[in-house]
């Protein structure tokens, strides 16, 4: 079955360190990334949409990020 998560964080190095330690475990990106100024912190974020293929039923119980 395939899982899915939404992986957000500020325009900074570590967002994409997140995309790409993702990326190491086996997670694919899906579609675009999304980048918007965040009014309220006067920040700009970023979003990330990934997938992943895995054995078994989902439940949501499942701890994603330890998938």
């Amino acid at each position: 079955m395939q899982i899915y998560r939404l992986l957000t964080g500020d325009d900074t190095s570590a967002f994409c360190h997140k995309v790409s330690e993702a990326l190491s475990k086996g997670w694919v990106l899906h579609g675009s990334p999304s980048y918007a100024y965040d009014a309220a912190n006067g920040v700009m974020r970023c979003a990330q949409a990934v997938t992943k293929e895995i054995d078994g039923d989902y439940s949501p119980d499942m701890k994603l990020g330890a998938q």
